[in-house]
C-alpha cells in the first residue's frame, strides 16, 4: 500500500540523514547523458536494471517508478537543468519504513565525456536508515553496472585500430 512521503526540496539531497552518492565516468557527453537520464525516461529500464518501467506524469513534471521486487515511486521532479541536473522526490511509496526520500544526478564534463554522480538521499525510522547503509555497496554495484550499459547504448563501438589484431 502507498504511503505518502514528507515532501521535501532539493536541498535534502545535501542534508538528509542518510545520503548514497556515487559516481561513474562515461566516455558518453553530457548532452547523450542528460537526455537518457531526464528526457527519455522510459528507457531507464534498458540500461538501470533495478528498473522494472519508468513513466513520466503529470506533462513530464512527475513520473512512476517500478523496481525489481515490486517498490514503486510517484516523483515529483524538482530541477531539470539541462546537461547538468536532473533531481526529484518521491511523493509516495509501497517501500517500508522511509519517511522522506529525494535523488539527484549531476553531469561534470570531462573531456568528450561526462563524470556522472547519483545522490540518493533518505530519512526512515532507524531500521530503514540502518538498512539502507547497510545497503550502500550493493547499490553501488547496481548504479556502476547501470552507468556501463548506459555509455554503451549512447557510445557507438568504434572500429579497431590500423595495425590492431583481430
Amino acid at each position: 500500500m502507498a504511503r505518502r512521503l514528507r515532501p521535501v526540496e532539493l536541498d535534502f539531497t545535501s542534508s538528509a540523514p542518510v545520503r548514497l552518492v556515487f559516481t561513474a565516468n562515461l566516455a558518453a557527453p553530457p548532452p547523450a547523458v542528460y537526455r537518457s537520464v531526464a528526457v527519455e525516461v522510459g528507457s531507464l529500464p534498458s540500461w538501470f536494471t533495478a528498473v522494472t518501467s519508468a513513466v513520466p506524469t503529470a506533462d513530464g513534471s512527475a513520473r512512476t517508478v517500478r523496481l525489481r521486487g515490486g517498490i514503486a515511486f510517484d516523483e515529483t521532479i524538482l530541477a531539470s537543468e539541462p546537461d547538468l541536473r536532473y533531481a526529484y522526490r518521491v511523493d509516495t511509496t509501497n517501500a517500508p519504513g522511509v519517511t522522506a526520500m529525494a535523488e539527484e544526478w549531476t553531469l561534470s564534463p570531462t573531456g568528450t565525456g561526462t563524470r556522472l554522480r547519483w545522490t540518493m538521499a533518505a530519512d526512515g525510522a532507524a531500521p530503514f536508515r540502518l538498512a539502507l547503509r547497510l545497503a550502500a555497496p550493493g547499490v553501488g554495484l547496481s548504479f556502476r553496472d547501470a552507468a556501463r550499459r548506459l555509455d554503451r547504448r549512447l557510445t557507438p563501438a568504434r572500429p579497431p585500430s590500423p595495425g590492431t589484431a583481430r
